[in-house]
């Protein structure tokens, strides 16, 4: 295990206090593309948050006003176009592990999107736990728009679980932005926030989760992504499995012992 608090990326921000991790891609003057290297580093970054002890719930932020405009055209787009087919399907396949990390760094991620979040920065927001944007934000899937198809790093899978199929065919075969009040119907948006309460919602959203039986929270977020791939009886006998590996826990024990004195559990993560 690991103390990941103190990371300095040289690719992004990170700021790390009380268990929780925010995250900014930095490159505002550009609506915060991604490169060959953030996306390398924002892998790296979630595949270490798995033994980190000291994190146990991580903001995706945007930074001046925008989330990402996604894959950068002169760093990444250009240089595409150039490679051979090996080349470009190791980029996809790391793309696409980016995705995997998020999935399976065992804690819960959320997006709190303003602005833009387009491209591999709608990707983001689809591979986090909860989604929270303002009014303006706009999530668009825009593969189609530069002539490839919608089924980048998970979309295909992912999507259409979160908003149905019918509304993420249209999103992947037009490329069009979803705009923020379609986004919190489909269910997509947990919920919605002027923009100077953005950041301050998913803290408190951060802060009850980090609150909450840590470990346990870890268990969910690996049944949420496993069970997809199960059938009902097999999904029920895995959760039995864990819920029995969660009642070994000393947090456990200490909701018990706070019920019977009429009290709150303070829980401690193990």
């Amino acid at each position: 295990m690991t103390e990941m608090a103190g990371l300095t990326p040289k690719h992004f921000i990170w700021e790390a206090s009380d268990g929780i991790a925010t995250i900014r891609l930095n490159r505002p003057d550009r609506k915060n593309p991604l490169t060959f290297v953030s996306y390398a580093e924002l892998r790296d970054t979630f595949r270490a948050l798995v033994y980190a002890e000291d994190i146990h719930c991580v903001i995706f932020a945007s930074n001046g006003g925008n989330f990402s405009s996604g894959g950068d055209v002169h760093d990444i787009i250009g240089p595409l176009v150039a490679m051979d087919m090996k080349d470009l399907l190791a980029f996809t396949r790391m793309t696409g592990d980016l995705v995997k990390a998020m999935l399976h760094c065992g804690k819960p991620v959320i997006s709190a999107v303003d602005g833009v979040a387009v491209g591999a920065g709608a990707i983001i927001t689809m591979a986090s736990d909860l989604r929270l944007a303002t009014p303006d934000a706009k999530c668009a899937f825009l593969f189609n728009k530069v002539g490839l198809a919608g089924c980048d790093m998970g979309a295909c899978a992912m999507l259409p679980r979160l908003i149905g199929q019918g509304r993420a065919a249209e999103l992947l075969y037009t490329g069009r932005a979803m705009n923020a009040d379609e986004g919190f119907a489909w269910g997509y948006w947990n919920a919605l926030h002027p923009a100077d309460e953005l950041e301050g919602a998913a803290q408190k959203m951060a802060e009850r989760i980090v609150a909450g039986p840590t470990f346990a929270n870890g268990i969910t977020k690996t049944q949420i992504n496993q069970e997809w791939n199960m059938g009902l009886d097999q999904a029920i006998e895995a959760e039995a499995q864990a819920q029995a590996i969660c009642m070994q826990t000393a947090d456990f024990e200490r909701a018990y012992n706070a019920f019977v004195a009429k009290g709150r559990p303070v829980f401690e993560g193990n």
